[in-house]
């Protein structure tokens, strides 16, 4: 549940902010008149992506007859719901200061086409944002326990991210977004790495990938599988009492390595030093 909070605070507040970049626009340039454009097109993508995630459901539980063919399905979706989140999360920190501009100008451009353009600007913007939630959940809830908890918990991450959006678009609430994502952005690298390793054990299960019973560790003795704090593990990270070998290699070949790279402070580009001045030449000496 906390996993899939984060998901949905951390995805639904780059929408959030999305949206509020194009409706701030719209308010100061005195054109209102086209926010129902906006709000047609981020409704579509919100619409695109609940029908998104459930056919990913029902692809996995009734369309798949196979046991081995639901593996090998979750398995893939697993792989890519962590490259998603790996370029998301990369992706967000290069183009932060830039995005605002960005989407003003698009924007603008859309405004001189037509409603159509405006409304078509808003679904894209939104609507990667809404694909890569789908996914990424479906990923995340592989292999928990049945129930409402964790859709519940995306639900509330989305709302808690819309309030938080809200308070800054209507008061002048401030947060610092570079710590919140720096912080947000290392967790869910976490995150990921724990679907990746799911991913694995999917494979494993298909009979892709060799090793199902090879086990790495197992610490069921001390990590009590019936413990809160082993369903917090488990349920945020995919810590497991027991991993097999290629379970274990995938989460530490990619969580630590993208975590390093992740929090590794940027380089700050230096401005090129001024040319030095060239002297001018001595005039001649008169005859």
């Amino acid at each position: 549940m906390l996993a899939t909070y984060l998901i949905g605070l951390r995805e639904g507040l780059e929408a959030t902010l999305v949206v509020s970049i194009l409706v701030a626009f719209l308010v100061k340039s005195g054109r209102k008149d086209r926010l129902v454009q906006v709000w047609a097109g981020v409704g579509l993508a919100v619409a695109l992506s609940v029908f998104f995630g459930w056919l990913l459901s029902y692809t996995s539980t009734t369309l798949l007859q196979k046991y081995e063919h639901r593996e090998l399905f979750e398995a893939v979706t697993s792989v890519l719901a962590v490259g998603f989140v790996t370029w998301m999360i990369f992706w967000m920190r290069r183009a932060a200061r830039s995005i605002a501009g960005e989407l003003r100008g698009k924007l603008q451009e859309a405004l001189e086409v037509g409603s159509i353009a405006v409304a078509v600007m808003a679904f894209l913007a939104v609507v990667r944002e809404g694909l890569e939630t789908s996914l990424i959940f479906y990923s995340a809830v592989q292999g928990a326990s049945a129930g409402s908890g964790p859709l519940i918990s995306l639900i509330g991450g989305i709302v808690s991210a819309v309030a938080i959006g809200w308070l800054m678009y209507a008061t002048a609430v401030r947060i610092n977004l570079t710590l919140f994502f720096t912080w947000t952005g290392a967790l869910l690298i976490l995150v990921a790495a724990g679907i990746l390793k799911y991913g694995v054990h999917d494979f494993q299960e298909a009979n892709v990938l060799p090793g199902l019973n090879n086990l790495a560790y197992d610490i069921s003795g001390v990590l009590d599988p019936s413990a809160w704090y082993t369903a917090l593990l488990s349920g945020m990270f995919n810590i497991t009492p027991t991993a097999s070998v290629l379970e274990t290699v995938a989460w530490a070949a990619y969580g630590l390595p993208v975590l390093a790279i992740f929090l590794w402070p940027a380089r700050k580009s230096l401005a090129p030093a001024p040319a030095p001045e060239t002297p001018a030449p001595a005039s001649a000496p008169q005859q």
